[in-house]
């Protein structure tokens, strides 16, 4: 049978072939390797689509129902740096929208849309479950609670001028962050390499500096 992701890179067959030795029905393996999926082609193709289909035993089709129906699986190119607003209730009433704004003008990309230069991707997110920090914004995903409009520029400039490979929520919060929604454990060591949540599994967390 031939392998439908031979072409991928070999630390994302490996990681594909390891995340399926976890699971005792492969398909339980689809959501995973979408995002292994993701780093490979930088987002969740048609293509991607298919050959993660082929690694599960399932459709094209039936991925693509999964694939569409979660935010966090982006079926189109996204920038070095997703920039992701909460402007639900909460993170709305105390300034989200203002927030957003500010995101969108220093990034030089409106929401759902990707800068010219492609480093910045921003979006409008749904609750990012952090009511009590608002109002809050993610970076590739790592939390910033208590952003104001300043700040939220502030952090679009830093990330332009320093292109930090790694994105580390305790620093970004550290210098852009204000309320929390509470005391937050030890210091994360580990941050996210790409516009993708970061896991090992995935190959899209590492050590910051």
């Amino acid at each position: 049978m031939t392998n439908p992701i031979s072409h991928w890179s070999r630390e994302n067959q490996e990681r594909a072939a390891a995340l399926l030795a976890t699971y005792p029905d492969k398909r339980s393996a689809l959501m995973p390797l979408l995002y292994v999926a993701s780093r490979e082609h930088e987002f969740v193709s048609e293509e991607a689509m298919v050959e993660v289909a082929g690694l599960v035993g399932i459709t094209a089709a039936q991925v693509q129902s999964v694939a569409s129906f979660y935010t966090m699986y982006k079926r189109q190119p996204v920038g070095d740096y997703l920039i992701s607003v909460c402007t639900s209730i909460t993170c709305h009433l105390l300034g989200g929208d203002a927030v957003l704004e500010s995101v969108e003008e220093a990034a030089g990309a409106s929401r759902g849309s990707t800068s010219e230069d492609g480093q910045f991707s921003v979006e409008r997110a749904e609750c990012i479950g952090a009511c009590g920090g608002a109002p809050a914004v993610q970076v590739n995903y790592e939390l910033i609670e208590g952003v104001s409009p300043d700040k939220a520029a502030a952090l679009i400039q830093w990330l332009g001028d320093t292109a930090p490979t790694v994105v580390l929520t305790d620093e970004m919060q550290q210098l852009f962050g204000g309320q929390r929604s509470f005391e937050w454990g030890p210091t994360e060591t580990e941050g996210a390499t790409a516009p993708v949540p970061a896991f090992g599994p995935y190959g899209s967390s590492e050590a910051g500096r």
